[in-house]
């Protein structure tokens, strides 16, 4: 019996720790593996061969793990780019070395890519290590699964914080716009996610082409007849050329990424200079969103969880390689939500972006459809049973990566 890898890449989010005790806790429950070792700062510290072992950490710690923001295992921004020999040498050298047989690789769409490319190298060198890929990312783009755990946690925060913002704007009397800035680079869900709110006004998304003049107008008509206007836009909002609305000198993120955030500063100068409204306040939601423990979605919580249950369980079949499990949207018989998993191959996950459905944004910056809103209702219900220590704040692990 040989051993397994876990690591974790890429932005956090507040539930990717869930999918991590899903893991260790599958072997622990099965042992289908003598050890399970986490691999620290993801790849990039796999590569370095710092590993940490996992196999018996108690079940009292793994249920704090679960409510532990942030990537415990710490992250990186690495990208294994094929064609880099050497760095896929180096990985089946560290895991020869731990007597590993299979890597789970926790992460968004970059490590995706990094499992089937891992996966296709080790088939064309003859090796029979496997690799199998766990999803997570607030941006909800991946396709095929009808969602992305880290997302609805996202989205209950920035609902929360959508409704409490606006309820403080509307205190005041003073002529001015509210902008709020969350994540999404290249797709809008997130942001689209705020009119659950019921408190948007305005909705900017990257999928549809920004027009200054026609925003402009709305905005200036949200003022006229409210005397208030409460924006909601993605940081991936763009102009018709593709220019981002914060485009600037930016900088690259390792994945070969413009670093994004901005855009609502510059809509509410853009209103501002029109003279639509003498002052504007701007809310960045930027890491508070994937980070915000306090405040995630129970169904969210729960399948990161089993994700991480059910990557261990299918790699019980030795032919289970290459492959990305996911949740597709089922319902209970009486019609009720209910989440079902699958599994695919790494290749349909990676290097693909679902974007949010234009025919679920409506037009004049108006926000979304009732269609948009169904989906979004379940995804964000339900509040974990949070574990509190003395001192009134929710308990953390301290990341394994600081140990």
């Amino acid at each position: 019996m040989g051993n397994c890898l876990v690591a974790q890449s890429g932005g956090p989010t507040a539930v990717i720790n869930a999918s991590l005790a899903g893991v260790i806790r599958a072997n622990q429950l099965n042992p289908l593996y003598q050890r399970v070792l986490g691999g620290i700062h993801g790849i990039e510290g796999v590569l370095a061969g710092s590993l940490y072992d996992l196999t018996e950490v108690p079940g009292d710690e793994l249920e704090i793990l679960k409510q532990t923001p942030s990537s415990a295992l710490g992250t990186c921004r690495y990208k294994l780019k094929r064609g880099q020999d050497a760095d896929f040498t180096r990985l089946l050298e560290v895991m020869d070395e731990h007597d590993v047989d299979t890597f789970f690789y926790i992460g968004g769409n970059d490590s995706m890519d990094t499992v089937d490319a891992l996966s296709e190298w080790a088939a064309a060198a003859g090796s029979s290590k496997r690799f199998i890929g766990i999803p997570k990312t607030v941006d909800n783009d991946l396709v095929p699964p009808d969602h992305c755990p880290g997302f609805p946690s996202a989205a209950k925060l920035a609902n929360l914080v959508c409704h409490a913002t606006k309820l403080d704007y509307d205190a005041y009397t003073r002529p001015e716009v509210f902008v709020l800035e969350t994540m999404g680079r290249d797709a809008g869900w997130l942001a689209a996610s705020c009119c659950l709110s019921g408190d948007v006004d305005l909705l900017v998304l990257p999928e549809i082409s920004f027009q200054r003049d026609e925003f402009l107008a709305c905005v200036q008509q949200k003022m006229d007849d409210q005397g208030s206007c409460y924006i909601v836009v993605s940081e991936g909002a763009r102009y018709a050329d593709g220019t981002y609305l914060s485009a600037g000198e930016s900088a690259n993120d390792g994945f070969a990424h413009a670093v994004l955030g901005g855009a609502a500063l510059t809509l509410k100068q853009m209103i501002v200079d029109a003279g639509i409204a003498p002052r504007g306040v701007v809310q960045d939601l930027s890491r508070a969103a994937r980070s915000s423990n306090f405040a995630q979605s129970k169904v969210d919580v729960t399948e990161a969880y089993e994700l991480g249950l059910t990557a261990h369980m299918r790699s019980a079949d030795p032919a289970f390689t290459a492959q990305v499990v996911g949740v597709k949207r089922g319902r209970t018989n009486a019609g009720a939500y209910n989440a079902e998993y699958f599994a695919g191959p790494a290749a349909e996950f990676a290097n693909y972006v679902k974007a949010f459905p234009e025919d679920w944004i409506r037009p004049g910056y108006l926000g979304v459809t009732e269609e948009a809103l169904d989906y979004f209702r379940p995804l964000v219900a339900g509040e974990p049973a949070i574990i509190y220590g003395s001192d009134g704040m929710p308990k953390t692990v301290k990341p394994y990566n600081l140990r």
